[in-house]
Parts: C-alpha cells; sequence; structure tokens
C-alpha cells in the first residue's frame, strides 16, 4: 500500500483531528515537565533491583509521586518505542518496529502528542532526545534546542568492540547533556503566558558510556558484582528466542575479554550522571513558579541486559529489556512516594496526558489512562502491558506472568511470582495450555507489515534449528 494511502487510512480508521479542530487556548490548565532518558533499565535505587546503583535525585523525585514498580515498553528499541508513546500507535499497528522505519511516513503531525498541546494553547518546546534522532520533524515544536556539540571522545581503550565504554577526563558541563538540561532550565526561569509542555530528553545511560571519572569512581570496581546469571539459562529458549539474544556476539566477547563487571561499572557511572542532570533540572524547577501547577512524568524508553540470558543490550522481549522506571508528580491527585504495581506499558503516558490537563484524547490512542491508578495505585487494573519486537513477536506481561509468542510461533512462559530471574520456560508443559491461551487474548489483533528502511527483516523459520543449537553450543562454551 503506498504509504499517502497508509495515512488515509490511519485518519479514517482513528477518526484524526485535524489542526482546524484547535481547542481554545487556555492559561488554567497545568504545565507539563516532561522528561526522558534513554536506555535505562530498572536499575535505580527506589525500585531496588540492584543495591550497586545511586540515583539519589530519582529516588527523591519518586519519593514525590507515583512510581510504577512493573512498567514496560511498547518495543525494546529506541526509535518504535518513542514513536508509539509520541504517536499513541502501537508498533503492530503503524508497522514501525525498528531504529530503520522512517516513523514520519506513516505517523501524520495530527497525530502526534506534542500536536494535540499546541491544539489546546500550550506552548510546545523541547531539548535532547525525544524522539529517534534519525528522523526529526521540527514543525511539531514551538522551539527546539539545535546545533548541540557532540560529546568529547575518550582517547585509548573505548570497552569491548561495540559495547562501548571509558570513563572521560572532563566536567559534567562538558557533556551534551548540560546543555540539554540547561536548556530546560532556561525555560523554567522564563515567564510564560500560556501553559508549557517542556520536553528534556537525555541520552545517558545509552551508549557509549563516557562520562566524567568521578561517576567512574562512585562505583569502585573491586565492589561490581554481576547480575544474576544462569550458565544453561539459554537451553529451554526455543530458536526465535536465541537468535533475538546471539549470544555468540556481545556476550561470548565480553566474557573473553573478561571486562563484564567494567561493563557493569561503566552502565551504573552513566546512571548516576543522568541521575545528576536530572537533580539539576528538578532544582530549577523546585526554585521556579511553575512547582505547584506542573505535571511531572519521568520514563525511559526501555531497558537494558547486561549479561542476563547471555544476552547485551535490549533487543529482546525478557524482562530487563522490557522493563523501565516510570514516575508521575501530578499536584493535587498523587501522593507522595506511593509504589504502584500494577502492570502498565508507555502507551498509557499519551493518554495520561490529555486527561490530566483536559484535553481530548484522540480517538486513534491506543493507550489507557493511568488517572485511577495515580489516585489509588491499588485500584483494579485488568490490561496488562504489552510489548512487541519486530513483526508479530509480542510479550504479555501481567504481575504474575510473562508470555512471549514468536512470529514462527515460538514461545516462552514464566511464572513470575516463583522465577523472577525468567531461568524456567514452562511453555511446552500442558498443564499451562490454559494459562498461555488467556494471555494470548491480550496480542494485537492487527500486525501491521514493517513499513521498510530496515537491514534486517523479520525472523524466518530457515536454518533456525541449526542456528539454535550452534548459538547454545557457543553460550556454553563461553560461560564461566
Amino acid at each position: 500500500m503506498p504509504r499517502r494511502h497508509l495515512l488515509s487510512l490511519v485518519a479514517a480508521l482513528f477518526g484524526v483531528p485535524t489542526l482546524l479542530s484547535a481547542a481554545e487556548p487556555t492559561v488554567t490548565r497545568p504545565n507539563v515537565l516532561f522528561i526522558a532518558v534513554d536506555d535505562m533499565r530498572d536499575w535505580v535505587g527506589y525500585l531496588g533491583r540492584n543495591p550497586q546503583t545511586m540515583t539519589p535525585n530519582l529516588d527523591k523525585l519518586a519519593s514525590r509521586g507515583v512510581y510504577f514498580t512493573r512498567n514496560y515498553c511498547a518495543a525494546p528499541v529506541c526509535n518504535p518505542s518513542r514513536a508509539s508513546l509520541m504517536s499513541g500507535l502501537r508498533p503492530s499497528t503503524s508497522g514501525v518496529y525498528d531504529n530503520g522505519n522512517d516513523w514520519r511516513t506513516v505517523m501524520p503531525e495530527e497525530l502526534m502528542l506534542t500536536t494535540q498541546f499546541r491544539k489546546a494553547g500550550y506552548e510546545v518546546r523541547g531539548a535532547g532526545k525525544i524522539y529517534h534522532e534519525a528522523y526529526k520533524r521540527p514543525g511539531e515544536w514551538d522551539d527546539y534546542l539545535t546545533n548541540v556539540e557532540p560529546d568529547p571522545k575518550p582517547t585509548g581503550d573505548t570497552g569491548v568492540d561495540g559495547i562501548a565504554f571509558a570513563p572521560i577526563d572532563c566536567k559534567d558541563e562538558d557533556l551534551r547533556e548540560w546543555k540539554i538540561t540547561g536548556y530546560a532550565i532556561d525555560q523554567l526561569q522564563k515567564k510564560h503566558d500560556k501553559p508549557f509542555f517542556l520536553a528534556c530528553g537525555l541520552h545517558k545511560p545509552h551508549m557509549p558510556w563516557n562520562v566524567p571519572r568521578k561517576y567512574y569512581d562512585m562505583h569502585p570496581l573491586d565492589q561490581i558484582k554481576l547480575p544474576p546469571y544462569l550458565k544453561t539459562d539459554l537451553d529451554d529458549i526455543p530458536p526465535a528466542g536465541l537468535r533475538m539474544a546471539h549470544p555468540e556476539t556481545d556476550h561470548a566477547r565480553i566474557l573473553a575479554s573478561g571486562r563484564w563487571k567494567e561493563a557493569i561499572q561503566s552502565y551504573l557511572a552513566a546512571i548516576t550522571y543522568s541521575d545528576a542532570m536530572i537533580g539539576r533540572l528538578m532544582d530549577a524547577f523546585d526554585k521556579s513558579e511553575y512547582r505547584d501547577n506542573t505535571i511531572v512524568v519521568f520514563w525511559s524508553d526501555h531497558g537494558w541486559h547486561l549479561g542476563e540470558k547471555h544476552h547485551w543490550r535490549k533487543f529482546a522481549l525478557w524482562e530487563e529489556s522490557t522493563r523501565s522506571p516510570m514516575i508521575w508528580v501530578v499536584p493535587g491527585l498523587t501522593k507522595p512516594n506511593v509504589a504502584c504495581d500494577r502492570p502498565v506499558d508507555l502507551m498509557s503516558v499519551y493518554p495520561t496526558l490529555m486527561d490530566l490537563c483536559g484535553i481530548p484524547t484522540p480517538k486513534h490512542v491506543e493507550g489507557r489512562s493511568l488517572r485511577p491508578l495515580l489516585s489509588d495505585p491499588k485500584s483494579s487494573w485488568d490490561q496488562p502491558a504489552l510489548t512487541t519486537y519486530r513483526f508479530k513477536n509480542h510479550t504479555v506481561r501481567t504481575e504474575d506472568w510473562r508470555y512471549i509468542r514468536y512470529a514462527n510461533g515460538d514461545e516462552e512462559l514464566y511464572d513470575e511470582t516463583k522465577d523472577p530471574n525468567e531461568w524456567t520456560n514452562l511453555a511446552a508443559l500442558p498443564e499451562y495450555s490454559a494459562k498461555k491461551a488467556e494471555l494470548a487474548k491480550s496480542f494485537p489483533t492487527l500486525d501491521h507489515a514493517d513499513i521498510g528502511g530496515n537491514k534486517e527483516g523479520p525472523a524466518t523459520k530457515k536454518g533456525a534449528q541449526k542456528k539454535a543449537a550452534a548459538q547454545r553450543k557457543a553460550a556454553k562454551k563461553a560461560a564461566p
């Protein structure tokens, strides 16, 4: 289908509003401070998933409102995760599955979160990484920070092949995160005649994990511990899952280098640096005139593996790559320091902001407002979290279960109450057939074809068994 026809179809199916239906401007709506980070998994202090992490500023932010302990991404890849959040369309609806998809070709400006705020009379400003930066649409913003200089590069050792890390002998302000945060701080110090939507997107802890040396020093190498790891973890993973894990690449190289702990130290250092920038921003926010009439939402686009399941990076459907932190502080609604254990996903950000700001939610938006959980985190919630990685590969996460079904029919099922590390795949056991059928009801009913542009297409069956056997053999040989 030609892309122009796809745009028309989306408009027809979902009733996309036009810019001509703009709401009257108002100054009574709350402002929004929209803070995004890249590749930050659940290693934040307030979640208690890794005692080595140091995130005092995020812990402080979490103490001010509701933090979600089971928040998951729409896709474990930067581009589709962010495009889904900002458009309200899941990857399975849009066909935007990977970093090579230009989301702008199938997501007209009228769909986007920014457009709804502008129609409602908001100033829409931003800086840093909100969308995947390969594809930009400046017209969505009233103002956006541009021409940010790249970070200084380290000299000498730069990590292990594609896993890039090294401390830098520089100051905090020498990195682009300082300038991105500085833009948001400047906006908070200005007088605004209209309510504002202010987006601040930090790149760290995305690789390369090159941050000032002092953040490395906060995580001494001799105190670093490895994450939970099982040598035989891949034995019950089906071929499609092994294809995503590719243990013969990053993990084998890390093990051969003997630098696993160094890589973890570097990731922790990058998290702590990002946390410091959020501390700068929140200090300025607290000193501003907008503290009491601004919604603060913090989110990360997906998680990250650091050797669990013999896997590195995101690009998989397990807990480590799909889970990420999310915090909401809503004046007059949220209570301080409250955890919500209901499973949610990032598709809820768009409709929640519409709901809280009194803006009509467009019909095409597929997520569900979190307002009931922000008011009472123990409210009933019957919608599990859904994550998609590439065409027809989906996982559903409830409070107690994770079910994965790949495009070729391969399956994984984990009892999260007994097996939080997802070490025992129950999918092949007949006694769990009913559970799988129940969970499968939450899979998408529409799986749109990949819109194109990716270097690697969806998984196929050809050669899968042979490759899976080779991957298991390589993983066992390399495992400590």
